[in-house]
């Protein structure tokens, strides 16, 4: 380590005041800067909505694959990162259910079958989350913009609550009251001493019970431990000092728009600072945004009709300009830690759990931008019964890009065919 080396815990203070400076390149270990690293540090962000897409509007021709497709009207904001885009067609979770297909996006299992995985319904980001541990001030960040986010699950079946882009905001930005921190400190006490005497009591009980309830003690015991780590991880950033904020808090109230985009910003904020390095963000719609007249869910049942589905294609076309837009932001930014820009090492994946707003699971809209992969084509899977792929498979292709030694990921059949990472 270079003896110029600064902790990253760095902030300047004085007359009782402390500031907080951003992560520099000082603060980063001399082998960790500019691509001399082993593993590169990966980032995942997904974008995503509860409603589908206008499937005609959304993906070239089935014939089109390949280099060299037209780009579609709802993705034509992308059209400037188009080698740096995938597009991939006939790829789902093998489920049917309409609405209850949206939580399962981001791990390819239904929380009623979770039981049946080893691992759960565990989602993408949250694997990560356990992934990088305490590497960050937050495991991860579950975002909503006008919509509740469904996607985020612990291994244990546990929905991660969604978070506004002012809570956001403030949790990464905004230093906590004294109070607040040690009534944190004591809540994260009581509850590891909660966990000690459950552990101890649970030991004395074990020796009494047979092997199949020992078999299920054990499983809870693995819910426990988890417990346990998620605090102590928790704590050591209690005392340390947050970022300064570069940009105003966003005031609640503006429309769709604004918001999201305020949102897109505090997730490239979030990237930045590293504050947290796996991000999934729902955004929805109300009623006069965009011009428009009516609900999310009723334009999603369109049944054709040429106003319900041009303001589909509205909304929908700015969900993806805002990818688009969250790709130019990260492309501007330096990665400190690896070595070029943080698009270079964090994924963005633009997709949705039902398909369309039939409640149709089938042929999800995907678009997966950035993360080292090799992008640039439109590709199109087996349609057929039999030869479909599943969607799990591009989940796990994103897991062991980010660095996780696992060769199954939900209802994987292995990685994603066609689809390489440098």
């Amino acid at each position: 380590m270079s003896k110029n080396y600064v902790s990253r815990r760095l902030f300047l203070k004085g007359a009782g005041v402390s500031l907080a400076l951003p992560i520099l390149e000082a603060s980063i270990p001399a082998n960790s800067i500019k691509g001399e690293i082993k593993k590169p540090v990966k980032r995942f962000v997904c974008l995503s909505n509860n409603y589908g897409v206008y499937q005609k509007a959304f993906f070239p021709e089935v014939s089109d694959a390949g280099i060299e497709y037209t780009m579609p009207e709802t993705l034509s904001s992308l059209a400037k990162h188009r080698k740096e885009i995938s597009l991939f067609q006939n790829l789902d979770h093998g489920f049917t259910g309409g609405h209850a297909g949206v939580p399962v996006l981001l791990s390819g299992v239904r929380p009623i079958l979770a039981h049946n995985y080893k691992q759960g319904n565990i989602s993408l980001d949250q694997k990560l989350a356990e992934y990088y541990g305490s590497a960050t001030r937050f495991p991860s960040m579950t975002l909503s913009c006008r919509e509740r986010n469904l996607l985020s699950f612990t291994r244990t079946g546990v929905q991660i609550p969604s978070v506004s882009m002012q809570q956001a905001y403030r949790s990464m930005f905004l230093e906590e009251a004294t109070l607040s921190k040690v009534s944190k400190r004591e809540k994260m006490t009581r509850q590891n001493s909660i966990l000690d005497v459950v552990r101890e009591q649970a030991n004395d009980f074990q020796r009494k019970l047979g092997s199949r309830d020992r078999t299920k003690l054990e499983e809870y015991f693995d819910s426990v431990r988890t417990l346990e780590k998620k605090i102590q991880q928790q704590e050591p950033w209690l005392d340390r000092p947050k970022p300064t904020a570069p940009v105003d808090e966003p005031k609640p109230g503006n429309g769709t728009e604004e918001q999201l985009r305020a949102m897109i910003e505090i997730i490239a904020l979030a990237l930045k600072t590293d504050s947290t390095r796996a991000i999934t963000c729902v955004s929805g719609f109300v009623n006069g945004d965009f011009g428009l007249n009516g609900g999310y869910h009723g334009f999603s049942h369109h049944g054709e009709r040429e106003e319900l589905v041009s303001a589909l294609k509205k909304i929908e076309g700015f969900q993806i300009s805002m990818m688009s837009y969250l790709i130019d932001l990260l492309k501007k930014e330096e990665d400190l830690i690896n070595g070029g820009s943080l698009f270079d090492n964090t994924s963005i994946l633009y997709g949705c759990g039902m398909a369309t707003g039939t409640h149709s699971t089938r042929n999800l809209p995907l678009v997966l931008a950035g993360g080292g992969f090799k992008h640039g084509e439109h590709k199109v899977y087996p349609e057929e019964d039999g030869k479909r792929v599943p969607a799990a498979n591009l989940l796990l292709s994103i897991l062991q890009s980010c660095g996780l030694e696992i060769d199954q990921f939900g209802a994987s059949t292995g990685t994603l065919s066609g689809l390489e990472w440098t």
